[in-house]
């Protein structure tokens, strides 16, 4: 029996010496195909860079020779697969492995996955210094900057980049829309709603208030849940607040659909921007982004154009009952609502930025992507033939964000916890862009916006307004003045216009059908009279006697009599509506539309030289030069003393000034990284709503007071965005960041 029990200990004292020697040559093994795998991504690397260099012909798609797995195929390898360009063929249903996939050295992370312990990976990534975190995912975004650049120049330039232009325009033609809408239907708006000056003013800024709000959270989510996805969203809410605009009756609640439409519409510029950017090499991508820029431009002329066409027509319109109106302006506010829906049906046929994908780690999807971008470049071009070749892309290493909330969590306490992450991540990020590294850039770049957007929003609001003011001038200058005038059983039908009456007597006199236009009666005797269905404005009486005289049907309320007595008259069957100061007729709406046009379509030869020079000349030459051209051209504002030559200044500021703005969102776009990018693109855009509202409300105090000050504000602000912009570093180039 002690045999027995010596031979029993003996044995397990010998299982344990293995197990104990199993365990130690396990690890030495992981240790050697970690240093292993290391090795080999060093080499692949470096073979990435080597490609990148030595290549220099845009419409070379030769595949390179690789040593035994680099990321490009070998021509044996694609002589092999020929025909074979899907990736989803030749799929194996034990390994769960795509032909087109990287099936040669593991990638880094994968590898040490695959052979470290675990529990030690988990305890070594809790440990590990974040500094030395943030140097190796910077060290990978670098990569991933140089492959992803030789890859798009390998897919090429085609069908697939035109038809994202023409999506992506209809979004930013949506954005144009937003901001001619509410200038164009205030006139007609304010008869439905009686909209008091300050009512006007506030409806008028809301917009810019919401894009300003929109344009900072969607670029913030931009970057943290894709493009394509807040684009959609923001461009819903446009578009559903904008179709409710169109029905609801009250001030309150359509200022409150304007303010909701403006926060979707804010989102789309620096979204747009920067999606199309990431589908460019680098020496298409100024030139392509500027022709991205007309579809602004082709906003305006949509809602000119329409507002031209329907707002004017009265007669498309129903009421039902008292309560509710729909006028022919409410036609115009759904009309413009149709570029967002468009650009939304069209948006879900195009496929998420890929290189949102890479900085997030997802590299099957992006490569899906980029696959799908070469071969329909191909396709088009007439090489269906030809394989894409790349297996791997560099993908950028992802912090562990996850947090377990176990399975009994209630949906409430996850979605809670999923928003409290989401908006620690967009916060997270919107601090690195005042980052070390960025803060230079970021306080140069908000100075250039804000005092661009300063003086070009505020001189295109006094334009206007200078127009209407010389118009009004002019106007005044015909006022016909009639003095001690007797009129006795006279009957009024016709149209009383521009005119002025003082200490006037009128003995049983009847004023029927007719509308008043800027009247004023001063100092006169009513007696016997009879007003009917009179419709006026800018009218008043002031210190007039009415004896004996019956008003039926008419809008000459009380607060239009002015230090006046009735004695013995009566006010009968009064018409609902407000008190206006004006009534446009017909040829003043169409000079409004018209004015707005011309404006508008004044934008396109400079649209057409940015984008001709912008990749010739730099971005900072284009934005410079455009500036202190602009700031010439405001000197030339001192000699608009009449209509016609107030519009050709604005036609020619308008002119010039896109040329900055062009280079102004092609610099924006390369000098922040693509995990930044929409959201300082976002901060800088709202900085610039923030500037128009300011230009606007300080331009148009000036308006009929003085020219000095808006010219001095709009020519120093110009004058200084312009030397600052030539502090800032060329991207003219560079590959995208």
């Amino acid at each position: 029996m002690d045999d027995d029990g010596r031979y029993r200990d003996s044995r397990s004292d010998f299982v344990r010496g293995a197990k104990d020697i199993a365990k130690v040559a396990k690890k030495q093994v992981g240790k050697k195909i970690g240093r292993g795998a290391d090795k080999m991504a060093d080499e692949y690397t470096k073979r990435s860079y080597k490609r990148f260099e030595e290549e220099d012909d845009d419409d070379d798609y030769a595949a390179a020779p690789s040593n035994d797995g680099g990321y490009y195929r070998n021509d044996s390898r694609a002589n092999d697969d020929e025909g074979h360009s899907d990736s989803t063929e030749g799929h194996d249903e034990d390994d769960e492995i795509y032909e087109g996939e990287y099936q040669g050295i593991p990638r880094a992370e994968s590898g040490k996955a695959g052979t470290v312990d675990g529990g030690t990976a988990a305890q070594a990534q809790q440990f590990r210094d974040l500094s030395a975190y943030e140097s190796e995912r910077r060290k990978d975004q670098e990569e991933l900057a140089q492959q992803y650049e030789t890859i798009l120049q390998e897919c090429g330039h085609g069908r697939f980049q035109w038809t994202l232009y023409f999506v992506l325009g209809l979004a930013l033609m949506a954005d144009g829309v937003e901001i001619f809408v509410v200038g164009f239907v205030l006139p007609s708006a304010e008869k439905d709603m009686c909209l008091s000056e300050p009512n006007k003013g506030m409806l008028g800024l809301i917009v810019y208030l919401g894009m300003m709000v929109g344009a900072f959270v969607w670029g913030g989510l931009a970057d943290r849940i894709g493009r394509r996805q807040t684009l959609l969203i923001s461009l819903s809410i446009n578009s559903v607040f904008a179709f409710f605009s169109s029905f609801v009756q009250g001030y309150i609640s359509f200022l409150f659909c304007r303010l909701a439409s403006g926060v979707g519409i804010g989102g789309s510029i620096p979204i747009v921007f920067s999606y199309y950017s990431e589908f460019l090499a680098q020496e298409k991508r100024g030139e392509h982004l500027s022709w991205l820029c007309m579809f602004w431009m082709i906003g305006g002329i949509y809602a000119s154009a329409m507002a031209w066409a329907i707002i004017p027509h009265y007669g498309w319109s129903f009421q039902m009952g008292s309560a509710y109106q729909f006028h022919s302006w409410r036609v115009f506010v759904l009309v413009c609502a149709f570029p967002a829906v468009a650009a939304i049906c069209a948006l879900t046929t195009m496929p998420e930025s890929p290189r949102f994908y890479l900085e997030n780690g997802k590299h099957d999807e992006a490569w899906m992507i980029l696959k799908q971008v070469h071969d329909t470049n191909m396709r088009a071009k007439g090489y269906p033939e030809r394989v894409f070749s790349v297996t791997t892309i560099k993908t950028v290493k992802q912090m562990d964000e996850l947090v377990d909330l176990g399975d009994g969590a209630s949906w409430h306490l996850k979605w809670r916890t999923k928003l409290t992450t989401l908006f620690h991540q967009v916060w997270s990020n919107f601090q690195a862009v005042f980052s070390p590294e960025y803060r230079r850039t970021t306080y140069m770049m908000m100075a250039v916006w804000f005092s661009m957007s300063f003086s070009y929003y505020g001189l295109t609001v006094w334009f206007p307004d200078m127009i209407k003011y010389l118009q009004k001038q002019e106007y005044s200058s015909r006022t016909k003045v009639f003095v001690k005038e007797r009129v006795e059983h006279v009957t009024f039908n016709f149209t009383l216009e521009n005119q002025v009456h003082r200490q006037g007597q009128y003995f049983n006199d009847k004023f029927m059908n007719l509308r008043m236009k800027s009247m004023v009666f001063e100092d006169s005797l009513f007696e016997e009279c009879f007003f009917e269905d009179i419709t006026s404005s800018n009218t008043f009486f002031k210190n007039c006697t009415f004896i004996a005289t019956l008003f039926y049907n008419t809008d000459l309320f009380k607060y239009r009599l002015i230090n006046s007595k009735l004695i013995n008259s009566t006010f009968l069957h009064n018409k609902e509506g407000c008190l206006l100061s004006d009534i446009s007729d017909d040829n003043n709406a169409y000079m409004v539309y018209f004015v707005s046009f011309l404006g508008t379509l004044a934008v396109l030869p400079g649209n057409i030289v940015s984008a001709l020079l912008m990749d010739k000349i730099g971005r900072l030459r284009m934005l410079a030069g455009s500036s202190v051209i602009s700031c010439i051209s405001c000197f030339f504002l001192s000699f608009g003393n009449s209509e016609s030559a107030m519009i050709a200044l604005l036609c020619l500021f308008g002119g010039i000034s896109i040329a900055s703005w062009n280079a102004l969102d092609v610099l924006t776009v390369e000098l922040y990284p693509s995990d930044k990018r929409t959201t300082a693109f976002g901060f800088l855009n709202a900085l610039c709503k923030l500037a128009a509202v300011l230009g606007i409300s300080i331009f148009t105090s000036f308006v009929g007071i003085t020219k000095a000050v808006p010219i001095l504000f709009a020519s120093g602000a110009l004058a200084v965005g312009s030397f600052l912009a030539l502090k800032l570093p060329e991207t003219r180039g560079q590959v995208l960041q």
